[in-house]
């Protein structure tokens, strides 16, 4: 191992390590509280459901420490030996083609995901199956993953050729080639949004209009008197996969598509239901997306001006035990930081969840300003705990750490005090 080999496993070790230790703070809270389930909560689940919520939560930590250990172990074999025969025994050196250098980095990367392939299989037909979650089944889950990975290699296949032909073109003629081709990248970002909807997510869910009736046109009303308009609204058929629940709008300007998932609809009131969607607003109106888009490009930009200098140290190749030639390849670099940022970036990761937080507290207080109150959410955020099994009271650090949204009681305090 190089040096710099044993500091990247050492930041892996450190990385699954704390997880682990905020795993079990929240195990050790979710196992003393168990059989004595605290007086406020009362409000959102009975002691059934607090059980099963428990139990619920219990088994997705159990599984997640399992999970991050598999990881850590299988990430050493693959930084330390598979990346750099991989790099060298199939040409990317920039004497490479652009398709073949594109080609063998997205296959890599597909390769080295399909161990967790694994977990996914245990989560889908075992935990969820075990709390009554799963609505899917062998022959659906194999077809899903195999659309995935067959999208995942021609996407990242033209993605990765396009990043590898600005950087060879733009190269020639500025020192400042990073952020033209990053810029261009960003912008193929935002048209895969605006398709996304209409052309991918289809291929896993079937989206259909919202039928005519109260429902619907109690929705459009709070679009117009938001100043939200929608030309239509969607419903997603989650309920073929999973019975969880979950709303959201994609694209932006003229192409946003509001979308419920029909679990959703089934499972709450028709007051419920709009006092989500408001919330939803609200974070279009109070202008998160853009903020969430900028915030992107500027860390987008950073990493690929750290990626410009990267790509010309000698010392960061021949740490990673690739070859002098390899020295200018962008898809060398790209595959390595893909493998290794995670384990340095995960540590700002509080950062991005304290504004996410924020956001969603104020999406809260547009929602009960368009409802006249805030109790239709309230009773709306208790139905989604309730179907869910979310649990309402986590471990604070876990919730710094990890957790975009405030917990229940956040929420409704929050609420509650405007």
């Amino acid at each position: 191992m190089s040096d710099l080999q044993i500091i990247i496993v050492a930041f892996a070790l450190l990385h699954v390590c704390f997880e682990s230790c905020l795993n079990l703070l929240n195990l050790r809270k979710l196992l003393k509280s168990k059989d004595l389930q605290p007086e406020e909560t009362k409000a959102i689940m009975n002691e059934t459901q607090w059980r099963d919520a428990t139990d619920y939560t219990i088994g997705k930590t159990k599984f997640s420490l399992c999970q991050d250990f598999f990881s850590f172990v299988l990430f050493i074999p693959i930084i330390i030996f598979l990346f750099p025969w991989v790099f060298q025994n199939w040409d990317v050196t920039k004497a490479a083609g652009i398709f073949q250098c594109a080609f063998i980095s997205v296959a890599f990367l597909l390769v080295v995901q399909f161990p967790g392939l694994i977990f996914d299989w245990f989560k889908q037909f075992h935990l969820e199956e075990k709390f009554g979650f799963n609505k899917s089944n062998p022959k659906l889950w194999v077809v899903d993953k195999l659309k995935e990975n067959i999208l995942g290699l021609i996407l990242g296949t033209l993605i990765f050729g396009l990043l590898i032909w600005l950087f060879r073109i733009l190269s020639d003629l500025s020192e400042y080639w990073w952020f033209f081709a990053f810029s261009a990248f960003f912008l193929f970002q935002l048209v895969m949004m605006v398709l996304w909807p209409k052309f991918i997510l289809p291929l896993f869910n079937k989206l259909s209009p919202l039928e005519d009736g109260s429902l619907k046109e109690r929705l459009f009303d709070l679009a117009k008197r938001t100043g939200f308009a929608a030309q239509t609204i969607d419903v997603i058929d989650g309920s073929k996969r999973s019975s969880h629940s979950n709303a959201f709008f994609t694209g932006f300007g003229k192409f946003r598509r509001i979308v419920l998932y029909d679990t959703l609809i089934n499972q709450m009131e028709e007051s419920q239901v709009e006092a989500v969607l408001a919330h939803e607003i609200g974070h279009y109106k109070k202008g998160h997306i853009p903020k969430r888009l900028f915030f992107s490009f500027l860390t987008g930009l950073l990493g690929f001006y750290l990626l410009s200098l990267g790509m010309l140290q000698e010392w960061l190749f021949s740490g990673l035990n690739l070859p002098a030639q390899y020295i200018g390849s962008m898809s060398a670099v790209l595959i390595g930081a893909i493998l290794i940022i995670p384990n340095f970036t995960y540590w700002l990761s509080p950062i991005s969840n304290i504004f996410s937080r924020k956001h969603e507290y104020e999406a809260d207080r547009f929602a009960k300003e368009a409802m006249n109150g805030g109790n239709e959410l309230v009773e709306a955020l208790r139905q989604l705990y309730r179907e869910n099994l979310s649990h309402p009271s986590p471990h604070w650090l876990l919730v710094f750490f990890h957790y975009s949204h405030p917990t229940f009681f956040d929420r409704k305090n929050a609420l509650d005090s405007l």
